[in-house]
């Protein structure tokens, strides 16, 4: 049987107690119904699982002993930044929860010329929350022990893309080059993804000038929703963990 895994901001460590309330524990208490001397799964951010048993669950809090700590579960050794124009609703959540799935390290999610959402103030505040526990969710799925850092939302400029990435890809189909053409980043890839529509020309020089090199992925035009994502696969497969041989 498949051990529940929550992710929570506490401090962990063996012989602890925690309690985790309001969402957390209506999720534990209500929606998968723990029950006094369960095991679950607690993680925290800080690269380790940890054993835990439930001692006491309601509706409102849930009372947890964490027993041990669990040998850490590897993370890629290449870290991915993607760098993903906005999109509507769950689209933009499609990305989010995929991408982390596939091992990125961190997202930053930009406005562009040509992206149709706008989000300010409240709205935006509330935006960025969601996506957040969309991430978190998508930690707790996929078993990973670190969460992807999630930048807040801002405007496609020279501040937003300022960076020092080993390797800075933009996604163009009509770019000259393949992924199998450039070599070998040491430690951190960085992917740009435009909005429905693409970025436009003078964006595209933008993040030219900021070191930025266009890549197609094949003949076909994708969605930016599938580009994101068919580019992390294919990246991890190329010089990160998918074809690793470890555990």
């Amino acid at each position: 049987m498949r051990l529940h895994r929550i992710h929570t901001a506490q401090e962990l460590e063996p012989d602890r107690e925690i309690r985790l309330q309001n969402g957390r524990a209506h999720y534990l208490g209500r929606v998968l119904r723990v029950t006094a001397g369960q095991m679950i799964v607690l993680f925290n951010g800080d690269g380790c699982d940890y054993a835990a048993e439930v001692l006491e669950a309601d509706r409102n809090a849930v009372r947890i002993a964490v027993r041990s700590r669990l040998p850490a579960r590897r993370e890629s050794p290449l870290s991915v930044t993607v760098v993903q124009a906005v999109s509507r609703g769950e689209r933009m959540d499609f990305v989010l929860q995929k991408a982390v799935e596939l091992g990125v390290t961190r997202i930053r999610p930009v406005f562009t010329e040509r992206t149709q959402v706008r989000l300010h103030g409240e709205r935006l505040d509330r935006r960025m929350e969601h996506w957040r526990q969309v991430v978190i969710a998508a930690c707790e799925q996929s078993g990973r022990t670190r969460v992807p850092q999630l930048d807040r939302a801002a405007r496609l400029d020279t501040e937003t893309l300022g960076g020092t990435d080993d390797l800075r890809l933009l996604l163009s189909p009509n770019a000259r080059h393949s992924l199998v053409q450039l070599s070998a980043p040491r430690h951190r890839v960085e992917l740009l993804i435009g909005p429905e529509g693409g970025l436009t020309a003078g964006e595209i020089r933008l993040a030219e000038d900021e070191g930025f090199t266009p890549i197609r992925l094949g003949p076909r035009v994708l969605r930016t929703e599938t580009a994101p994502l068919a580019a992390i696969a294919a990246i991890q497969t190329l010089w990160g963990d998918f074809c690793s041989t470890g555990p």
